[in-house]
């Protein structure tokens, strides 16, 4: 897959929940994760992220979100129930991410909204668990931006295969069209 996403945290109520996440966010492959304005301690949520992700994938612990940074072109996604966001179902992915969730007893700071390039909200009638909304968000990157075969017409049908993929003429780039003489 093309791309690269990180996923993080701004404040913290429950290192062990903030665990959780980074433990899911290594399993789905993030590239990075981050706290922003965060008294997260590495050992108490360690008990809960058993793969032991700041090992594994960077960590990057902001102390305030002027601090805060991001590769560049990579856009800011804001995890919130707000009404001003996109229905996470609706909502295309960008290839190059930086998703970040609000406290579990809090919502982003609205200078954190502010930030964002984008705002996104899981549809449900309350808040969720903030792991499992991480989990929900990351997986529906995970569906939206690889192949998969379609699914079953009826529970328990057979899988339909991944089609091969198809090439197509090749694309070329206005620099290496001007190596060749070519004009762009």
């Amino acid at each position: 897959m093309r791309g690269y996403f990180g996923i993080g945290v701004e404040g913290v109520s429950k290192a062990m929940n903030v665990g959780n996440l980074l433990r899911s966010a290594h399993a789905f492959q993030a590239s990075f994760v981050f706290t922003v304005a965060a008294a997260y301690s590495t050992a108490e949520g360690g008990l809960a992220d058993t793969s032991n992700t700041p090992n594994e994938v960077p960590f990057y612990s902001f102390d305030s979100l002027e601090t805060l940074m991001l590769p560049k072109g990579c856009a800011l996604v804001g995890v919130e129930l707000d009404d001003r966001a996109a229905e996470l179902p609706s909502f295309r992915h960008p290839r190059r991410a930086a998703y970040v969730l609000g406290m579990e007893r809090g919502s982003l700071s609205e200078e954190m909204v502010s930030c964002c390039d984008h705002l996104v909200r899981i549809p449900t009638r309350f808040s969720l668990n903030l792991a499992a909304a991480g989990a929900i968000v990351m997986y529906d990157r995970l569906i939206s931006l690889q192949r998969f075969g379609a699914r079953p017409v009826v529970p328990g049908g057979p899988a339909e295969a991944l089609p091969p993929h198809e090439f197509g003429e090749p694309v070329w780039k206005k620099k290496q069209s001007r190596q060749k003489g070519v004009p762009a």
